[in-house]
């Protein structure tokens, strides 16, 4: 195995092995802490522009399989492990993740301290950082680190969304005709929705309201997906002028970009939330959630309207998790639901939503001050 330095923008250095093609990559680090689950990582669209340390140790033990895909594609840019296990055991396993990884020209390095780099990230935040295989003076792969794009500002959205809308397969008839945009879906989502009786129609994240809005939908499903929400203007547009005119419900980035379409504001966290055990408080129901999370922004709480009610709070940092509009019909979560991976005691979100549209079917003029689960 060949050796890789993985440095970033401050100067600190860690140092591991490629067990992928060696290869330079550009990329902000972030830590998943799930001790399972990572091809559904690898495949969520979330984690563009990103590279991810598992802080499990050991990654590759059970290979990769074609029913756990969450995307059409890799969209990060390189996954950092303990140690990497090449001899996978798994009754659905079809190839191991090197191969993986190498056919789909994702970096892979193993034999890096990741215990070491948590806590560098967490003590430091999410940075820019490079991993190369170069012997150049640390000074001059910084001031290659320093000039690569930072998180903040980036419209990812638009390099992960579909290029042309299509249909989500569905077995039986369709309850209901949902449209979804498209900022870096998950495929279990629309499982979620399909399994709930919703024909999902799917869109590339520049979608005009105009074709929402005449195409005889129920309900508008607004998507996970990576980078800053401020800038994916399109589709706050497109909100704005959808508000009060369809129900819909945001998850992930779906969340920030319909707070954001409300007035509110968004900011960038330290180092993110990623993982599958995040504890989640439901102010409507006074329950607690264990919930899977992907995302480094997050909605300011003071920025909020008088009209949007919070209803989830992060029980780590106090973060808004859950907002709903007190009068229109459109609320969202900047967790996942669908997990996958992860728990699912957040499933009911989706019934909410089926109780959501089912409602505004029968009195789209009726104010929605109680539509979600209490």
């Amino acid at each position: 195995m060949n050796f890789a330095r993985l440095v970033f923008e401050d100067g600190v250095e860690f140092r591991g092995r490629y067990f992928t093609d060696v290869s330079d990559s550009f990329g902000e680090v972030v830590f998943n802490t799930a001790m399972g689950g990572y091809q559904e990582v690898l495949t969520d669209p979330s984690y563009a522009g990103q590279m991810v340390v598992m802080t499990y140790p050991l990654i590759g033990n059970y290979g990769i399989n074609a029913q756990d895909v969450e995307s059409r594609g890799l969209f990060l840019k390189a996954l950092l492990v303990k140690e990497y296990i090449d001899f996978p055991s798994n009754f659905r396993s079809t190839q191991s993740l090197k191969k993986y990884l190498n056919d789909h020209g994702i970096i892979g390095v193993e034999g890096l301290d990741t215990r070491a780099i948590t806590r560098y990230v967490r003590d430091n935040g999410a940075k820019r950082a490079l991993i190369t295989a170069s012997t150049e003076p640390l000074d001059q792969l910084v001031a290659r680190i320093q000039a690569s794009p930072s998180m903040v500002g980036q419209n990812l959205a638009a390099q992960v969304t579909c290029e042309t809308p299509y249909v989500w397969p569905i077995e039986s008839a369709p309850l209901f005709k949902v449209a979804v945009i498209d900022c870096g879906v998950k495929y279990n989502i629309l499982r979620h929705l399909a399994k709930r009786g919703c024909e999902c129609h799917v869109f590339p994240n520049h979608v005009s309201a105009e074709t929402i809005l005449s195409g005889g939908f129920d309900g508008l499903f607004l998507s996970n997906g990576p980078g800053d929400p401020e800038v994916v203007t399109d589709t706050i547009s497109m909100i704005k002028e959808v508000l009060g005119k369809l129900p819909i419900f945001g998850i992930c980035l779906g969340h920030q970009l319909l707070a954001l379409a409300l007035g509110a504001k968004t900011e960038k966290l330290k180092f993110g939330h990623h993982g599958v055990n995040h504890p989640v408080k439901n102010l409507l129901k006074g329950d607690v959630e264990i919930t899977s999370q992907n995302h480094g922004f997050y909605v300011k709480a003071e920025s909020l309207g008088p009209e949007v009610e919070v209803t989830h709070l992060n029980l780590n940092d106090g973060t808004v998790e859950g907002i709903k509009h007190r009068i229109l019909p459109a609320f969202s979560v900047q967790y996942h639901p669908e997990a996958a991976p992860g728990p699912n005691d957040s499933n009911y979100l989706f019934d909410d939503f089926i109780q959501m549209m089912t409602q505004f079917k029968n009195s789209p003029a009726q104010r929605f001050d109680t539509y979600v689960s209490r």
